[in-house]
């Protein structure tokens, strides 16, 4: 199994994104390859400095680098020797099975929308993000970016996405999906929701249980929650920020450890015909190695060809 990560993205790179990267190593051991895309002369200095042996890592030498703020479209196309564009490309070829990067988010949707491509029959991509419940799970959150303008049949869609990573990266048998809405009767919400609630009732593709709430988000009774983009990323800065909060003021508590994103590590694309994901751009080294061993997970479980299966 191989793994690429972009060591120049993300804005503490490249020292977390290495860090990172050997912590993971230190728990893979040989189980499995991690590629680093990025620039040798800042890579190698930084593996000896921390007495690592560069030739545990494959090291895929790219001289240059997307910055997180340029144009995503324009230097895809332009910079075809950068740590992003070289990771696709060996995607692509299968010379490695799954990439991550904590670089710029808008060039990564660029190679996983026209280099990786979506799944035949999927309409959108969407990518999803996890948040505790109170009773020591998970909820999945799906958009949470990609379509902050979604139609009924993108949303469907993205419940049987859910339904699927939920299932088999989380083990969770026949998980239960919910569509966000501002009340839990039928006949509640916008047109959007409305419609999607008609495509979803009495549906055969996943078990969907009706509307939820807001205040639905963190009890252990929903295994996934659809929604279009726009609220997703939402309700995802809310989570960050609620968390940056209650640390500030000194509150130590299980569940609010739980919110902390770098325990997560990245947000992946689902939908598409292989694996990626995406990381935070303010990712320390912890959250580069989670990261890595979610990226690997996905992997394990085959899970854009899970996908496949579903669409086909």
């Amino acid at each position: 199994m191989k793994v690429g990560i972009d060591i120049m993205g993300g804005d503490y790179a490249p020292e977390k994104t290495i860090f990172g990267a050997i912590l993971a190593k230190e728990i893979l051991n040989n189980s499995c390859e991690i590629y680093l895309f990025g620039d040798k002369s800042n890579i190698i200095p930084l593996l000896e400095k921390e007495n690592v042996n560069p030739e545990i890592f494959k090291i895929v030498h790219c001289p240059d680098v997307i910055e997180m703020g340029e144009n995503p479209a324009k230097s895809f196309s332009t910079k075809s020797n950068s740590s992003i564009v070289t990771g696709y490309k060996y995607l692509k070829s299968g010379e490695i099975d799954g990439f991550t990067s904590a670089g710029n988010t808008g060039a990564m949707m660029v190679g996983a929308m026209h280099v990786v491509k979506s799944i035949p029959g999927v309409i959108r991509p969407g990518i999803a993000t996890t948040l505790p419940n109170l009773k020591g799970g998970q909820t999945i959150i799906i958009d949470v970016g990609i379509n902050p303008d979604c139609r009924p049949d993108v949303l469907f869609q993205y419940g049987i996405l859910g339904s699927i990573y939920c299932k088999y990266i989380y083990n969770v048998d026949n998980p239960k999906i919910g569509l966000l809405n501002v009340g839990s009767e039928e006949g509640k919400g916008n047109l959007l929701t409305k419609n999607t609630y008609d495509l979803m009732k009495d549906n055969k593709d996943f078990n969907f249980i009706g509307n939820v709430e807001g205040n639905d988000i963190f009890n252990d009774e929903i295994d996934v929650i659809v929604c279009d983009g726009f609220v997703g990323n939402v309700i995802l800065k809310e989570a960050e920020a609620f968390y940056k909060i209650l640390k500030t003021r000194n509150v130590n508590d299980e569940f609010i450890n739980r919110l902390n994103f770098e325990h997560y590590g990245g947000i992946p694309i689902l939908g598409i015909n292989q694996i990626v994901t995406i990381g935070h751009g303010i990712s320390g080294s912890e959250a580069i190695k989670n990261m890595i061993l979610q990226t690997k997970k996905e992997i394990e479980t085959n899970l854009s060809e899970k996908f496949k299966e579903a669409f086909n």
